[in-house]
């Protein structure tokens, strides 16, 4: 339990309040729809569909008014810059803004399938007592009319059109109705093209539909505009219900039953909405600034493994140690942004990122380039960034941990040249003492365009007499019976034969409880940073061995997982 609320504590305690708010408006509104006395009439036509309709509505506002916020990255970045003084605990939840997003997506879904359901019924019941179909009062309450002495309670007017077809009808020619199945409709297609099978395999598809969100938010600011839901209101001399709801047929007659009146609004879902909405704005107004910055190639490099190295220059861009950019390239798509890790150092005078081969728009950006004469600069690139991630804090921890799966090596690249520079000028800022690397790769020729950085480092490290500082080890996950024979004949050889380093490749995976003990028998009573770029199947399983080695007692190893979230 104590390993349990080192990593996930603080996490579980956002998530707790956030849930807690949730039931918290669902249960109020539900309660002031059902109990309220201004109410009394309506829940006399709709029943307890009015409450259930309410409801949801509610918490449809609050996760509405959040939903915008893990998605605006500048507005993240500052909050982290000014968490530094907070500890790495504070600023680690902001590392995991999408999958916030992705949760108050859900909830958003499951609050719109109970509204949307709830006022169905409503328009069937409102249909039905409009036709007379329920008792004396449900009639006389559907037949109040629209005048200067009267207001309605029942928003369907007509009764001239076939009872089968009134629901359809008030639908699609009211607003509540259409922008209702307007915003269900892009919502729908929001979250389809938001599940993984299709954000990997077809990404433009994901790109384009979540750009729905415009529809969206200006479907929600208009949809409570139609005042569908109408209550009491108060009149001179007032409508007593207690007395008056057996005695319809009196009203107006007698000064004890005034004819009641109904109104409806005032619309509030911009109110939550607002706020949000004008950050977002703001957030898309500074990347578009950036966009029309200019950026200049200084170097485009073709590795082996269809990796292309892109070294890009744009003034006053300042990073720091892994983090990411987003590349636009209007040759390929005007609207398409993707996530870049950067792999140079803060150090050098320019920032680079490597692409791999992983979609349509990474394959035309390598065609591109592998097209352009000799020396030419390349297509114009929009870059929006730096933005912040958990690998920024790497050198917060005495000891760290760097996990790597295939392209997933590209932030502590960035770590490593660091460092390398670091050492260079003797930096006295330097407090980590021990780097971990594990780069996993299914390939041989992946490692070749990292090896040169790790040679450097080799040799820097052996000069300064600091061998032990770093210790990596590669692992090759996937291989063929000739490079294993080949491998095995030049075993005794003092270089690699993959990798031309010191250090030989492994062959599998590694073994993660025997890596663990390992760091913990070399740094004991050692905070250790634990930092992962690859899939989320391995993030689980260090997550999980992260909370298994630590120990909660401050003289003993304690393990803090990170991971690399797009």
């Amino acid at each position: 339990m104590g390993n349990w609320i080192i990593n996930h504590g603080l996490t579980s305690f956002i998530l707790v309040v956030w849930m807690g708010i949730n039931i918290f408006l669902f249960v109020w509104f539900y309660l002031f729809y059902d109990l309220g006395d201004s109410y009394y009439y309506t829940r006399h036509l709709l029943g307890s569909a009015l409450a259930w309709a309410r409801a949801p509505a509610a918490v449809l506002n609050f996760n509405c008014m959040l939903i915008l916020l893990p998605v605006c990255r500048n507005l993240l970045s500052l909050l982290r810059g000014s968490f530094v003084c907070c500890g790495r605990t504070m600023r680690k939840q902001l590392d995991k803004n999408l999958s916030f997003h992705k949760l108050v997506a859900y909830m958003i879904a499951l609050m719109t399938a109970v509204h949307m359901i709830a006022h169905l019924l409503n328009v069937e019941w409102y249909n039905n007592s409009r036709r007379g179909g329920y008792d004396k009062l449900s009639t006389a309450l559907s037949n109040l009319e629209d005048t200067d002495n009267t207001t309605y309670l029942n928003p369907i007017r007509k009764t001239d059109v076939d009872a089968q077809q009134t629901p359809t009808y008030f639908v699609f020619t009211t607003i509540a109705g259409l922008t209702g199945v307007i915003i269900t409709l892009a919502l729908i297609l929001i979250i389809t093209s938001s599940m993984e099978v299709i954000r990997r395999s077809y990404f433009e598809v994901f790109w384009y539909t979540h750009h729905l969100f415009v529809i969206f938010f200006a479907g929600l600011v208009f949809h409570g505009a139609g005042f569908i839901v109408r209550k009491q209101l108060t009149t001179d001399p007032p409508h007593n219900y207690t007395l008056c709801k057996d005695r319809s047929e009196e009203w107006g007659r007698i000064p004890e039953c005034p004819i009641p009146k109904f109104g409806g609004g005032p619309a509030q879902t911009w109110w939550w909405v607002i706020g949000p909405m004008v950050l977002y704005l703001c957030e898309r107004l500074l990347r578009f600034i950036r966009y029309m910055q200019t950026v200049q190639y200084r170097k485009i490099v073709m590795h082996p493994s269809k990796v292309l190295e892109l070294q890009l220059v744009r003034d006053g861009f300042k990073m720091e140690v892994g983090q990411y950019v987003f590349l636009n390239c209007p040759a390929i798509s005007q609207l398409e942004w993707h996530p870049f890790t950067m792999t140079s150092a803060p150090e050098e005078d320019f920032f680079s990122v490597h692409i791999r081969s992983a979609g349509d728009w990474t394959d035309r950006l390598i065609d591109i380039m592998q097209h352009l004469p000799e020396g030419a600069q390349g297509p114009k690139m929009g870059v929006d960034g730096p933005f912040g991630t958990a690998s920024e804090d790497v050198f917060d921890y005495e000891v760290s941990m760097l996990v790597g799966a295939g392209i997933g090596v590209t932030p502590f690249a960035s770590i490593l040249k660091s460092i390398w520079y670091k050492f260079k000028t003797s930096n006295p800022n330097l407090h980590t003492r021990k780097i971990y690397f594990y780069w996993l790769c299914r390939e041989t020729h992946a490692f070749e365009w990292f090896a040169d950085l790790l040679q450097v480092l080799e040799r820097e490290m052996e000069e300064r007499g600091m061998g032990d500082f770093l210790t990596y080890k590669l692992y090759l996950t996937g291989w063929d019976q000739s490079h294993a024979t080949h491998a095995w004949v030049h075993f005794d050889d003092d270089t690699d034969v993959v990798t031309g380093l010191k250090q030989k490749t492994h062959y599998g995976r590694p073994v993660w409880d025997k890596e663990f003990e390992q760091v913990c028998k070399e740094n004991p009573a050692s905070t250790v940073g634990t930092f992962l770029c690859g899939p989320a199947v391995l993030g689980k399983v260090l997550e999980k061995k992260c909370a298994n080695f630590s120990d909660v007692d401050p003289r003993k190893t304690r393990f803090y997982f990170n991971k690399e979230n797009f």
